[in-house]
């Protein structure tokens, strides 16, 4: 399996939490640690080695916040 990297527009965030709903290995979630220019906790992935690379998390996200490159 292709291993992929996700990149994150964290600016972009709004934190609706779409993203993490649609991943099937439950690996999005909101960074409480942070917050963007917006006010909000932007997603981060908790096991980038977890991920298949469905894309999922890109094609729901209304925002264009993620992105994944194959490596």
């Amino acid at each position: 399996m292709a291993k992929v990297k996700l990149n994150f527009a964290e600016a972009l965030c709004k934190g609706c939490f779409l993203c993490a709903d649609a991943c099937p290995k439950k690996i999005l979630e909101l960074n409480e640690d942070k917050v963007n220019q917006k006010g909000y906790n932007p997603i981060h992935c908790t096991d980038e080695g977890a991920c298949i690379g469905c894309a999922m998390c890109a094609v729901i996200c209304p925002d264009s916040v993620i992105g994944l490159e194959r490596e």
